[in-house]
This record gives structure tokens, C-alpha cells and sequence, in this order.
């Protein structure tokens, strides 16, 4: 495909899976009519890019579908001056549109393949990329204005709420009664709580798993 074909398709996310889904803000309609989401998947899977399903990346992870990554960095509110962590950088694609609503990026990827793969997209970028286990977060940079969680979760860890800073946001995909939901949460004091918003589809990320419980 050309450089004008994928344009086209960019054009016609924006027009067919942002607009017409509640992604309202002009800051996110416009980084991510700008950013090419081609060039943060595989070179074989460039022609899926802008189909509203997720997009293989390889080591069992995949590239959120527009319409989901449109939708949470909308209710996110992200400011201009906001210090931001992205847990789960995957390939650099959600970190590449934030540098564009944020002051600062710290992007979080555990997966040494990924790590490399976004290294290589976000090269030039002023985003801080760092390894690490993704439940744990990144305290050495906290604590974060806001702190998203760029895939589906089953729980929301405690220590990625301590990095938080006072009324700080979080913004992630959580699986509620086996639906995949989009929520948002601000912290206050000692408390936090999430606010589901949308049900959407988001690709899972690991290690993020509720804890069994037994019942006798």
C-alpha cells in the first residue's frame, strides 16, 4: 500500500470509528488523525492498521482498536501540562498520541521484543521508555497526573494507584462480568474508585488477572 492509501484509511478511522463513537476531543481527534498507527504493527499486518479489531504484535499482545484507545485518552482528559504513565507500551503507538496531549511520557513495557519494536518507532520522540514489570508501574518518575493503562485488566493494582499524585487519573479497559468496559477513576485522599463508561473491546494485557478465590 501507499503513504496516500493509509492516509485515506487514517482519514476514514476518524471519520467512521472516532466521531461517530464519542471521541469528542479535538485534541485526540487530531493526534490521532496526525500519528500513522501503520507504522506501529508489524510490516505484514500494515493493511489491517485501521480495521476496528485489534492488531497482532506479536508475543501474545495487540494493538488496542481505534475506537478504544479514542474513547479512554477522551475521558482521560489529558492536559497539556499532565505528567503521564502509560503502562503497557506495546508497540509506541498510544505513547506516539499522548506525546502530542502531554507534557511528559513515561512509557512502561515489560516484553523485551516490544520494547525493542517501540524503541525503534519512537525514536526522536521526547517519550521515556522503561522496562519493567507492568503491575508494579513506574515510582522512580511518580507520582502521575494521569496513568493509563493501555489494554484490558481484570484488576487494577495497588501500587499503580500509590503513583498516583493527589487527584490524579486513571484510565484503563477492565473486565467486568466477562464484558470488556471502559472506565476512568480519579484518586482522592486514600480513596480510589473506577467509573465505567463505555462497554468496548480491548486487547488483554498479562499478568494483570484478579486472584482465584475458593469457596468451601
Amino acid at each position: 500500500m501507499t503513504e496516500q492509501n493509509f492516509e485515506a484509511m487514517r482519514r476514514a478511522m476518524v471519520e467512521s470509528q472516532l466521531r461517530t463513537t464519542g471521541v469528542n476531543d479535538p485534541r485526540v481527534i487530531a493526534a490521532m488523525a496526525e500519528v500513522p498507527r501503520e507504522r506501529f504493527v508489524p510490516v505484514e499486518r500494515r493493511a489491517f492498521a485501521y480495521m476496528d479489531r485489534p492488531v497482532a504484535l506479536g508475543s501474545g499482545r495487540a494493538l488496542n482498536i481505534p475506537e478504544a484507545t479514542g474513547l479512554l485518552l477522551t475521558a482521560a482528559a489529558v492536559r497539556a501540562e499532565d505528567k503521564v504513565l502509560l503502562v503497557g507500551a506495546g508497540s509506541g503507538y498510544t505513547a506516539a498520541l499522548l506525546e502530542k496531549l502531554a507534557a511528559h511520557v513515561v512509557a512502561l513495557e515489560e516484553d523485551p521484543a516490544l520494547l525493542t519494536f517501540a524503541r525503534e518507532n519512537l525514536g526522536g520522540t521526547r517519550i521515556e521508555l522503561v522496562e519493567g514489570p507492568l503491575t508494579q508501574g513506574w515510582a522512580a518518575a511518580a507520582p502521575y497526573d494521569l496513568i493509563v493503562i493501555d489494554g484490558l485488566v481484570e484488576e487494577v493494582p495497588q501500587a499503580l494507584v500509590d503513583q498516583l499524585a493527589e487527584t490524579g487519573r486513571l484510565a484503563c479497559a477492565i473486565l467486568d462480568r466477562e464484558t470488556s468496559r471502559l472506565a476512568v477513576g480519579r484518586k482522592a485522599g486514600i480513596g480510589f474508585g473506577l467509573d465505567l463508561f463505555a462497554d468496548c473491546e480491548a486487547a488483554a494485557l498479562p499478568g494483570f488477572a484478579r486472584p482465584k478465590t475458593f469457596v468451601f
